[in-house]
């Protein structure tokens, strides 16, 4: 067992916890133990979508792993060396691709070749980021400071069946620090809904329900009909392009959830982010952590503190010689600073 492993406690930020100990791990080649996995999770331990991350990991580094099966609540990971190249990956339910994605792109950044991804199952799973979030909100902000990265939707996924792809091509690069302390002026704003086999009306009753709420306009609202023979989708996503970055914002239909109130969560989410005036809202600003902390420093303002932002300073903190300074100015918004 190697002399410097770090220990984390798994039940203080659920899956997060997991994915950030691993890129960490992978980056800094320090061996990982994980105990009480997602324990205060309705599932805990590791899910299909965990184990798949771990087991890719293992492969991009050529790690030494154990405990890596299905509800272990434990896991010991010692990387190797980072290696590039072509990987395919399939987590053979509709756990989601984009968190996967997350895990192993830190260190394919830092890969000595470049690496070409292929991830299959869920791509727009109602509990993590969809595919759109990566792509217009995640990764340009990335791209500004230096990572060459494009992605690919290839195929729709989304739950029960999953059935979804993903392609990345990930280039070697060094990241510089970002400091986003305003969004800028709204530039444009549009709603869209994914339906795959879902009545159009359910995408009426969403879009109605968006314009009246955030005035936004007919033009700026659209359905887009996938066709997915795997499973029924519905998911509406509200975009905001601003001076600085953009923002996505996404609900997820369900059985029994009525079209408006479908509507109501990426409203109310919207609005609570805009109502702050800080530039990212809360799922964007957890993602942001640990790029910042690879390229040595950055910041950025948020609405508010969440569980999973609280728990990746901690676990980025456990392995780099790093500082996470939060404070909170007259209106309540949250700065977090990432320092060397």
């Amino acid at each position: 067992m190697k002399k410097d492993m770090i220990e984390l406690d798994g039940a203080m930020g659920g899956g997060q916890v997991l994915r950030s100990g691993l890129s960490l791990s992978m980056l800094t080649g320090r061996a990982l133990r994980i105990g009480n996995i997602r324990a205060k999770r309705s599932r805990p331990g590791l899910l299909r979508q965990h184990l798949t991350a771990v087991l890719a990991a293992a492969e991009v580094c050529g790690a030494q792993v154990d405990g890596a099966q299905l509800g272990s609540q434990s896991l010991y990971f010692e990387p190797g060396p980072i290696r590039g190249g072509d990987f395919r990956f399939a987590i053979g339910t509709a756990g989601s691709c984009s968190l996967v994605l997350q895990t192993l792109l830190p260190a394919l950044l830092r890969a000595p070749e470049p690496s070409r991804v292929l991830i299959s199952g869920g791509t727009h799973n109602p509990l993590a980021p969809p595919f759109e979030f990566l792509e217009r909100a995640w990764l340009p902000l990335l791209r500004r400071m230096g990572a060459k990265v494009e992605l690919q939707l290839l195929r729709h996924g989304f739950v029960p069946a999953g059935g979804g792809e993903l392609e990345v091509f990930v280039q070697p690069s060094t990241l510089q620090p970002l400091h986003l302390t305003s969004r800028g002026e709204v530039l444009e704003r549009d709603a869209r809904v994914l339906l795959a086999g879902i009545a159009e009306g359910v995408a009426a009753r969403e879009l109605a329900r968006v314009a009246c709420r955030l005035h936004l306009p007919e033009e700026a609202c659209r359905t887009i009909f996938i066709d997915s023979a795997d499973s029924l989708g519905n998911v509406l996503l509200l975009e905001y392009r601003c001076e600085q970055l953009s923002e996505l914002f996404c609900a997820f239909g369900q059985v029994n959830m009525r079209s408006e109130a479908v509507a109501d969560v990426a409203i109310n989410a919207a609005r609570l982010w805009l109502n702050s005036q800080a530039a990212v809202a809360e799922h964007l600003a957890d993602q942001l952590l640990l790029p910042m902390a690879m390229a040595g420093g950055g910041s950025f303002t948020t609405p508010k503190m969440t569980e999973h932002l609280q728990s990746n300073m901690q676990v980025i903190e456990a392995f780099l010689p790093l500082k996470m300074r939060c404070t909170s100015d007259a209106d309540g918004v949250l700065r977090v600073e990432c320092r060397a």
